[in-house]
């Protein structure tokens, strides 16, 4: 997805909670009556493990006679995470690939050196109300993956592990989790979990991972004593284990993986270590040098202050 000009996220109010090294709280945008919250990147943070971007789309309802539309758009450097919970999208890109996408579905497109892509609502979907819900992330590719050529996976979700005990249901997206792993390519240690509690139930998150976050997506939810309400992003503290506990249920993604060990940039839809790069990408948009999305030629979204 292209990065709307959404509100920056804002920092919130510094808890008590020692294991909560920031929080973030998501600042909402209208986009032709869909909103969407956009928690990464932050000017103090500017990733998560190998999380560069983190966009909650909807939920939406799209009424009769409205669309998603976004136009085709380049990327480099990422590879782009769709992950629906309800609704349907259908994805094009310059590799001519055609999918529709799922509520469970992994869609993953790794631009390497360059991809064009469209997201749009299905064609036969368009005659009636449609509700939409889910995430758009990305994934910042290491050093030696940034220039690798573009590549699209789709993993459905019966193929995705799932677990459920003690009141905790989760299913893992990407990368290990609990003696789990999920069969989604990645070029760096990433973690990207689903987790729903029931009322009064507690989630064990492991100190595994080099960084972690949750974005809490529904409920609230209690860490050491504070709560945090839904859309709030809580960077955790390394090296602790997290409990993390809901009176009344909640639903939230946990997030992250090892560090990337060396900065990223990040303008519009680009993602590099080298500000060149991304200097030579904007005129490769602007002069017309990136692939064609088939069938979805005729629209595209301009660069920035063109």
């Amino acid at each position: 997805m292209s990065f709307f000009p959404c509100p920056d996220p804002e920092l919130g109010d510094a808890s008590s909670c020692d294991a909560v090294e920031l929080m973030v709280i998501a600042n909402a945008k209208d986009i032709d009556g869909f909103e969407v919250r956009r928690a990464l990147p932050t000017a103090k943070r500017r990733l998560v493990g190998p999380f560069i971007f983190f966009d909650r789309m909807g939920p939406a309802i799209l009424r009769a006679g409205k669309a998603l539309d976004v136009r085709p758009h380049p990327h480099i450097g990422l590879s782009t995470v769709t992950y629906l919970f309800d609704g349907k999208i259908r994805h094009r890109d310059s590799l001519g690939t055609e999918m529709v996408i799922s509520p469970g579905d992994v869609n993953l497109m790794t631009a390497g050196r360059g991809i064009v892509h469209s997201e749009r609502t299905p064609e036969e979907l368009r005659g009636a109300p449609m509700s939409v819900s889910g995430l758009q992330t990305w994934i910042a590719l290491p050093d030696h993956k940034e220039e690798m050529a573009p590549v699209f996976e789709n993993t459905a979700s019966a193929t995705l592990p799932e677990f459920s005990a003690d009141g905790v249901t989760g299913r893992v997206v990407i990368g290990d989790f609990e003696g789990m792993r999920a069969p989604v390519t990645t070029y760096h240690d990433t973690l990207y979990v689903d987790l729903r509690l029931a009322p009064g139930a507690r989630a064990r998150i492991p100190a595994d991972a080099e960084e972690r976050a949750i974005y809490v997506l529904e409920g609230e939810v209690t860490i050491s004593g504070d709560r945090f309400p839904s859309d709030r992003l809580l960077v955790f503290r390394p090296g602790d284990e997290i409990v993390v506990s809901a009176e009344n249920g909640a639903h939230f993604m946990l997030f992250g993986g090892a560090s990337l060990g060396s900065p990223r940039h990040i303008w519009w839809n680009f993602v590099s270590s080298s500000k060149e790069r991304i200097e030579q990408a904007k005129q490769e948009w602007k002069t017309g040098r990136f692939d064609i999305v088939p069938g979805d030629e005729t629209e595209f979204i301009p660069l920035p202050g063109s």
